[in-house]
């Protein structure tokens, strides 16, 4: 019997051993990030089965584990590039201008959606990639704008088909409490961040489930985390989290996958310039009424530069993360639904889903860059909270 079981357990030791090896050659292979926390997980779950139960069922469950891990990173594996078109939208600066470069060095055909075509962003563009490379003249709130973009992807592609859409156009906004912000700053979110990307979605879905491709939306951890002053902007990603969910179901039928990557804070130019700020600033302050004037008070306004100022502070300068991500969503096999790029953003995430409502507000408003300003209202000795 004693020879038996170490028999047995030898051989699991080896299948262990060889699942193991396989595994993570296909992780070297895979450039993207969920591949890398599955495999510290099943690390801590395999060291957990070898300590909880015997050598002899410790080895057949991590086993088992590796054998289903083994079964997973087999749809992990990149497609060929073969010069797949792809279109982002939002491409003038930032992450959608990062990965029009980095998409076009890795061989896909880019249609980069901008703002303004001549602008210093997509002079950028052309003059760094290659031929390949298309700029398109496409606000996302103009609906023009979107059929012409529409015919002269598909004056280009012809039968090759569209390959794949990445969402990724979007505004931020004044950030500033939900009371405060005028409701043509919560429109004027909504239009760019949710129904443009909707909007777009709609007109390139025919060419996307011709190719069987993929629909990739840009959101935010936002969208699943409430950050206090970001009403407007993580109201949009909210949104724009549930059409996709949604529509990764619809689309499963015709093979289109659909992903929504959730970055972290990363410095790009979404917050804006110094002049946006002073434009959305005084539309603020144009809207109040008389009541809120005398209950925050115009400096309790103004002291929320400083959030904008922190948002660089704070966020990474390196926006890799989610190019890889975005790389993985339109390259493998089997993509996820859903990637969280950054630091500590899936703990944020899991964090606002899982912990009681009181834990989790108590850590947000203690956390750096927690603007720590009171209303005016807030800081008289006769009120009463």
């Amino acid at each position: 019997m004693g020879t038996f079981f170490s028999e047995t357990g030898w051989l699991c030791l080896t299948v262990t051993a060889v699942l193991g090896g396989i595994i993570l050659c296909k992780l070297k292979r895979n450039q993207g990030q969920e591949g890398r926390k599955v495999v510290c997980l099943a690390g801590l779950w395999g060291g957990a089965c070898l300590l909880s139960f015997s050598l002899f069922w410790g080895l057949i469950l991590f086993s088992l584990s590796c054998f289903l891990m083994y079964t997973y990173f087999s749809g992990q594996e990149f497609l060929p590039v073969d010069q797949k078109a792809v279109l982002i939208t939002g491409s003038d600066s930032g992450i959608g201008h990062a990965l029009s470069k980095y998409l076009d060095e890795l061989g896909f055909t880019v249609f980069a959606g901008v703002l303004d075509e001549k602008g210093s962003g997509a002079e950028e563009l052309r003059r760094t990639c290659s031929k390949r490379l298309s700029v398109l003249q496409l606000d996302i709130t103009n609906s023009q704008q979107i059929r012409d973009a529409h015919s002269k992807v598909m004056e280009k592609v012809q039968n090759r088909g569209l390959w794949a859409v990445v969402n990724n156009a979007g505004i931020l906004g004044f950030p500033i409490d939900g009371e405060l912000i005028p409701m043509n700053q919560y429109k004027r979110c909504m239009a760019v961040n949710f129904f443009g990307a909707v909007e777009v979605t709609k007109a390139f879905l025919p060419l996307l489930r011709k190719s069987k491709g993929r629909l990739v939306n840009i959101s935010s951890m936002s969208g699943g985390v409430p950050v206090e002053k970001m009403a407007a902007y993580s109201a949009t990603k909210a949104a724009l989290n549930m059409f996709s969910a949604v529509m990764r179901k619809e689309l499963s039928k015709w093979g289109v996958k659909v992903c929504v990557i959730q970055p972290g804070s990363f410095q790009t130019n979404i917050a804006g310039t110094s002049d946006l700020w002073n434009t959305l600033e005084k539309n603020i302050l144009d809207h109040l009424t008389p009541d809120l004037q005398e209950d925050y008070g115009q400096d309790y306004i103004i002291n929320h530069r400083t959030f904008l100022r922190l948002l660089n502070t704070y966020s990474e300068p390196d926006v890799s993360p989610v190019l890889l991500d975005v790389q993985h969503a339109i390259s493998a096999k089997s993509p996820f639904a859903f990637y969280a790029p950054g630091k500590k953003s899936y703990f944020w995430l899991c964090f606002a889903s899982f912990s009681p409502t009181g834990l989790f507000d108590y850590f947000s408003k203690n956390s750096p860059g927690f603007i720590k300003d009171r209303p005016r209202a807030l800081n008289k000795p006769n009120w009463k909270n």
